[in-house]
């Protein structure tokens, strides 16, 4: 095989497979916008009130000690002021 030949049929694999990651990310694109006009129409009434934490001093006591093992410091050590939900 002739060597330009290789080098062109590479690169144009190359650019081919580009361009259909293009088209696939355009088409799921206008997938997820199409499913989001959906879930907007939905009544806003349903995220407006944060969930209340059942357990909130337990989740606080395995924060802390995941921060402090990751740390290498003492549970003791370590305060946390506030949690808030992202």
């Amino acid at each position: 095989m002739n060597l330009g030949f290789v080098v062109l049929m590479g690169i144009g694999t190359v650019f081919f497979g580009l361009i259909c990651l293009i088209a696939l990310s355009y088409i799921m694109s206008a997938i997820c916008r199409s499913t989001e006009k959906k879930t907007e129409s939905a009544p806003a009434a349903a995220s407006a009130a944060p969930a209340a934490i059942p357990n909130r001093q337990a989740m606080i006591a395995a924060i802390a000690a995941v921060i402090a093992e990751e740390e290498g410091a003492d549970v003791s050590g370590i305060r946390i002021l506030s949690v808030k939900q992202l």
